[in-house]
């Protein structure tokens, strides 16, 4: 007997590679998945510009790294004594303009080189919904605890995000002729929205992306909403706030992502890397003994025979990392 719809994923074309550059942007979804690449040594930067939620923010910071924007004390306002920016996460804030920008231009420049010389570009949509800045009559990507009064909020239509995003991912394609471009939707919801709300908007994601993957070959899909929503399905794998995915179900998702976009170098390099991981996690009691420091030793000698099969150079941090304990 069959108690749930299992989704059956088929292997995609355009595997994931050590050798790949990636960029994420996007939602909680694309902070999830790009940090559990980098923590298994993948060469990823994951959004430079902080969470972001809709279809126009995320043009809108892809457009600031093809140009190359150097942001200025101009692009900053001042709220309670602190500086933000409406493109960025709070993250990027500071109680000065000069660290401000300095957080803000070293992490542009650093996607924008990404995303020049990468070959994968991985965009979470969470939602439809945006909030445009009444007098500078532009989409922000955050509000930063401004009164609700000076911003006015809107869904997006799927038209509108199918023609903004036809004619970025011309102009990403042309940039770069060797980017992909990989769209999830996030299963997160939005009850801020009302439920009724949260389906519409995701509905308007999904259907823009759908539009979107038939636009071009090099446009994919995969279906993390699908496989919290119809997969799993059941308030057991959802966090306490009954809105997240739990651990769970994030390490369901995330296999699945293995499972459709790894090659079997890929997995077998994030098996070992998992490892490594761990190794490098270990805190013995003595770091001085003589047992520590062969422990030290052998990772060292498995990993420098890892990269001499596997020259990548993301593998040569964890050995660095082994390396400065001995």
């Amino acid at each position: 007997m069959l108690f749930r719809t299992e989704l059956t994923l088929h292997e995609s074309e355009r595997q994931v590679s050590y050798a790949d550059k990636i960029l994420l942007l996007g939602s909680c979804f694309s902070e999830n998945i790009g940090n559990w690449l980098r923590d298994h040594y993948l060469d990823v930067v994951v959004n430079p510009f902080g969470i972001l939620y809709n279809p126009a923010s995320i043009s809108q910071s892809l457009q600031r790294l093809i140009d190359e924007k150097q942001y200025t004390a101009d692009d900053l306002f001042l709220h309670r004594g602190i500086y933000h920016s409406f493109d960025h996460h709070s993250r990027y804030s500071a109680t000065d303009v000069t660290t401000a920008l300095e957080r803000i231009n070293q992490s542009r420049h650093e996607a924008s080189l990404q995303l020049k010389n990468g070959n994968l570009l991985l965009i979470t949509f969470g939602t439809a919904w945006v909030y445009t800045h009444n007098e500078q009559q532009q989409v922000v990507s955050n509000c930063h605890k401004l009164p609700e009064k000076i911003f006015s909020r809107r869904r997006l239509s799927v038209e509108e995000i199918v023609s903004e995003w036809k004619t970025l991912a011309d102009k990403l394609f042309s940039l770069n002729p060797d980017l992909h471009i990989i769209f999830t939707v996030s299963p997160i919801r939005h009850i801020k929205d009302t439920l009724h709300g949260n389906q519409l908007s995701k509905a308007t994601l999904l259907l823009a992306i759908d539009e979107l993957t038939m636009h071009s070959d090099r446009i994919h899909y995969f279906p993390a909403y699908e496989l919290m929503m119809d997969d799993l399905r059941d308030y057991r794998f959802y966090a306490s706030d009954m809105l997240h995915p739990s651990d769970v179900a994030i390490e369901y998702i995330r296999s699945k992502f293995a499972d459709t976009y790894f090659s079997d170098q890929t997995k077998q390099l994030f098996s070992s890397c998992e490892k490594f991981r761990r190794a490098l996690e270990h805190r013995p009691s003595d770091p001085s003994s003589p047992e520590y420091k062969q422990f030290l030793t052998q990772n060292i000698e498995k990993l420098n025979q890892l990269i001499d099969k596997n020259p990548f150079f993301t593998l040569r941090k964890p050995l660095r990392q082994f390396q400065e304990r001995i």
